[in-house]
């Protein structure tokens, strides 16, 4: 039984953490996205008026998306109190027992680079 439920949480997981990060890359690129517009209507010596309808529906998804990002991050929450309650608290479970860093653990230092 708990080798059945340790492979059902490690599928899980790993759906979760690829879901996680599918919409992190998706508001990285609209964000980038959004950063891009506004240079290029510049850029081209447009005057404001140009595309101000599709920066509005591009902060529209961006809010729909951090909505989503909101969405995964409980679902997180809520698998972690599954996990418990089927007997695998002290287990580490999906992407190979390796964790991004929780709020309040320490992070490894940045390092410059060329």
């Amino acid at each position: 039984m708990l080798k059945q439920r340790r492979s059902a949480a490690d599928q899980v997981a790993v759906g979760l953490l690829e879901a996680e990060a599918a919409i992190d890359a998706a508001l990285n690129k609209a964000a980038a996205l959004a950063a891009a517009m506004p240079l290029a209507r510049t850029d081209a010596g447009l005057s404001a008026l140009f595309g101000q309808d599709a920066v509005e529906r591009l902060t529209d998804t961006i809010a729909a998306l951090t909505q989503a990002r909101r969405g995964i991050v409980e679902t997180h929450k809520e698998l972690a109190e599954v996990k418990v309650q089927i007997g695998l608290g002290a287990v580490m479970i999906g992407a190979n027992g390796e964790k991004p860093a929780q709020v309040g653990e320490a992070r490894p230092s940045l390092t410059a680079v060329a």
